[in-house]
């Protein structure tokens, strides 16, 4: 008896193709019975069929070496591409590898689940290309077993300092790889204690089973590394990454770590950044510290993920200029171009740190000659905790779908991590992800949304939120249309709701310092980390413009000169780029502190309208799932509620302006 959840692999009975003849035989094209990859294919095949139809598919597989073409002439290219067709036999899976194979299986399964048509869904012959290259989860688990800014219990890769691998491992590998995952970082990037000797004896071989498990589903494993792993556990003295000593050190240590862990993808790098040691400390760029352990680990096939996470966390907050904003822009732009072919920057989604609103970073469409990635946070450190409910995938789209102009076309941001814009080859989207060892996996059953919705998006960014959600709640929770329906009212407005009683027009950070959930207006504004919104009693926000820290000019024409002018800014932003006064009119018509009040009550009101729907679903859904979601209502309710009071007391209290609704305020 499992105690976790199966999620959307539950495979709830079916009975819209249960009597579809091509389901009975379904033949692997491209590869043999010796790809392990395609006989877990062919092993959840027969599970999910059988268990949602009573089927027991006759599984045949092909031969080795296909090229593959379907009648519109695309051919299969990549090793994670595949073809679906009918024969007259069945269906037929074909692809170049076993994982292109386990995405068409999946793919199936999934058409069944949601119980699409089979004949209608596959009788053209379709062929599907990942969007993105790399799709990773990045996870912040400690070995001690917590995990950082974890919201759904311990870690289930760590327990006293040890590796831990049982069934719940594989059944991870099964459930990220049904979305489309293809690698993932199992420990927290801020490598610190027992984790810096991930990269010797005491955790090799157990490194190299969990290695196995996953590259069964497609899947590569990748460590995070501690930059100054010479000094912490090489008895050297130094972690400069021009000393000779330093680089042999490297050389010797990697080929004893690929050669005891050969299914390692390579490794993501935090270094001179929130106290992590780097390159800076030693008077070098990132790009030196980056291309030297590139170089080195580039013989065996590795990659290094070098994080632009780069910030000065010790900022005056009487200091006007310095800008946390401007610093992923101005430590990294300079060197466009020195980075190694197997580098990638990952970029954080906004320049600040994963909240509620930010703008897309600067460097993303800024840099024209470096891989990048898109790092998004699907943990809810600043978006309610995995308690409020918060469907980010409408978020990810706005960010996707971002212009950065950085060309004449193909100039999305879903462009340029495609590798698309710069023909990159190693280029792709990371997730901080939010899973632990919770009963369910997430905390909140609503919270796995983000997670299936982040691996769907990644694997085929032309998905729309909508898509996304339909197809979890189906899998997930429920297949009944009315309930379908219902579950989606809640997703899909949830981010907007929570945007609107916490933090207005793009201002961010109004939350408890120390842990990152509640309400806290000054919580940030006196403190080490910087200050966010800079309210007097004459107005509100922080000048970015060309007068104030430059910030909004390191974006590419004409999205410089639009945040650059509070005329020209979208509403939702203003804040961030400008300090307004209180009366300054939005596009909306109404003034800044009237909009203030209105969200605040309004978000507060449409929680309470979320709590409501999930309540008249007591009995027409799973009790497990019902009173999850439910106690986490209450939760949120409480939050919004104090949200709503705290910002427009304070506010009230700053400006002296009344409501022009008179609604109470404290």
């Amino acid at each position: 008896m499992k105690n976790y959840s199966d999620l959307w692999l539950g495979y709830k009975k079916k009975t819209h193709n249960r009597d579809c003849k091509n389901l009975n035989k379904i033949s692997f094209t491209g590869v043999d019975e010796t790809d392990a990859v395609a006989v877990n294919a062919s092993e959840e095949l027969k599970t999910g069929l059988k268990t949602m139809l009573d089927i027991e598919p006759e599984i045949v597989f092909g031969t080795p070496g296909v090229t593959g073409t379907v009648s519109n002439g695309s051919e299969i290219l990549d090793n994670e591409e595949y073809r679906i067709s009918l024969s007259d036999e069945g269906i037929v899976v074909e692809a170049k590898s076993g994982t292109g194979i386990l995405y068409g299986a999946f793919d199936i399964l999934r058409t069944v689940a949601v119980e699409k048509d089979v004949i209608e869904a596959y009788g053209k012959g379709i062929v599907v290309r990942p969007s993105n290259p790399l799709r990773m989860l990045n996870h912040w688990d400690n070995m001690n077993g917590d995990i950082e800014r974890g919201y759904s219990g311990e870690s289930f890769f760590f327990a006293d300092n040890k590796i831990v691998i049982n069934e719940r491992t594989r059944d991870y590998a099964r459930l990220i790889s049904s979305v489309g995952i293809n690698a993932v970082v199992i420990n927290n990037v801020n490598v610190k204690d027992a984790a810096s000797y991930m990269i010797t004896d005491r955790y090799y071989d157990k490194l190299a089973e969990l290695g196995e498990i996953f590259a069964g589903y497609g899947i590569r494993l990748f460590l995070s590394l501690n930059y100054a792993s010479t000094i912490e556990i090489g008895g050297l003295d130094s972690a400069d990454p021009l000393d000779e000593k330093v680089i042999a050190w490297w050389r010797t240590k990697m080929a004893e770590v690929f050669d005891r862990i050969p299914t390692l993808g390579g490794f993501l790098v935090k270094a001179d950044s929130e106290g992590r040691p780097g390159p800076f400390t030693y008077g070098r760029t990132q790009a030196d510290g980056a291309n030297m352990l590139a170089d080195i680990v580039k013989e065996y096939g590795g990659i290094i993920v070098w994080r632009c996470f780069v910030y000065n966390c010790k900022q005056d907050w009487r200091d006007r200029k310095t800008d946390r904003a401007r610093a992923g822009y101005d430590n990294f732009m300079p060197m466009d171009g020195e980075y190694h072919d197997n580098v990638i920057l990952q970029i954080k989604n906004g320049p600040m740190d994963f909240q509620i609103r930010e703008p897309v970073s600067p460097l993303i469409g800024g840099l024209k000659k470096t891989n990048q990635m898109l790092e998004v946070q699907i943990a809810q450190e600043y978006t309610g905790h995995q308690i409020d409910v918060c469907y980010l995938i409408p978020m990810f789209k706005e960010i996707l779908g971002f212009k950065t102009y950085c060309s004449e076309k193909d100039d999305s941001v879903a462009d340029i991590i495609s590798g698309k814009t710069l023909n990159s080859r190693y280029s792709g989207i990371a997730a901080v992800t939010n899973t632990g060892n919770d009963y369910n996996w997430t905390g909140n059953y609503l919270a796995g949304a983000n997670l299936y919705g982040f691996g769907r998006l990644a694997f085929d960014t032309e998905l729309t939120s909508e898509q996304i959600a339909e197809e979890f709640v189906r899998m997930t929770i429920s297949d009944d249309d009315d309930v379908v329906r219902d579950v989606m009212s809640i997703l899909l407005p949830s981010r907007a709701i929570y945007e609107k009683y916490t933090c207005p027009l793009g201002i961010g950070w109004m939350v408890q310092p120390a842990t990152h959930y509640g309400c806290s207006v000054d919580g940030y504004e006196y403190d080490r980390w910087g200050t966010y919104h800079r309210a007097d009693h004459l107005g509100i926000g922080v000048d970015r413009t060309d007068k104030g820290t430059g910030y909004a000019l390191q974006y590419n024409e004409p999205n410089a000169s639009m945040y650059n002018s509070p005329e020209k800014c979208p509403d939702e932003l203003v804040l961030f780029f400008h300090h307004l006064p209180y009366t300054h009119r939005l596009h909306s018509g109404k003034t800044v502190i009237q909009h203030i009040y209105d969200t605040h009550f309004e978000g507060y009101e449409e929680a309470k309208g979320l709590a409501g729907k999930w309540d008249a679903l007591k009995g027409r859904i799973d009790d497990e799932i019902y009173e999850n979601v439910r106690e986490r209502f209450e939760r949120q309710l409480i939050n919004a509620h104090e949200w709503c009071d705290q910002v427009n007391s304070y506010f009230y209290r700053k400006s002296g302006i009344p409501d022009e609704k008179s609604r109470t305020i404290w």
